[in-house]
């Protein structure tokens, strides 16, 4: 076998499988790209409102159940209604005050978490260009 045949002998046709496992892989760049979390390989500065907005909807939104489930309680212990309506609304209202209760509470909870990633991803990048400084040197 000579040097000039050696090419054509390792050749794949390119219908066969052995030619898809050759084939250059994308799924890491395909895995970031479909990744619900915010991708290592971008460093765009992101706007509060794009870190927050989850947690500002979450409130935003339990605070409005908890509010409706307050005006449905209310109405169920002021109002003079038929049995069956009173007995309806006085299970439906504290329902919505613990959903509203608890979707406020979640985004309460979210912000510090938010915080305290965003302080730690600070470190993270200063500690990394801090590493690339002196490795380069």
């Amino acid at each position: 076998m000579t040097m000039e045949t050696l090419p054509k002998v390792l050749e794949v046709d390119e219908k066969s499988p052995e030619a898809k496992d050759l084939l250059p892989s994308q799924t890491a760049s395909s895995l970031c790209i479909s990744s619900r979390s915010e991708s290592v390989w971008t460093t765009t500065p992101r706007s509060n409102w794009e870190i927050y907005r989850k947690p500002i909807v979450i409130m935003s939104v339990g605070g409005a159940i908890l509010l409706f489930g307050v005006v449905i309680t209310c109405l169920a212990y002021t109002l003079k209604l038929s049995k069956k309506n009173v007995s309806i609304l006085k299970m439906v209202g504290p329902g919505f005050l613990s959903l509203g209760l608890m979707m406020l509470v979640c985004g309460l909870v979210w912000v510090p978490i938010i915080k305290k990633k965003q302080k730690h991803r600070q470190k993270s990048n200063f500690l990394r260009s801090l590493k690339s400084f002196f490795l380069t040197r």
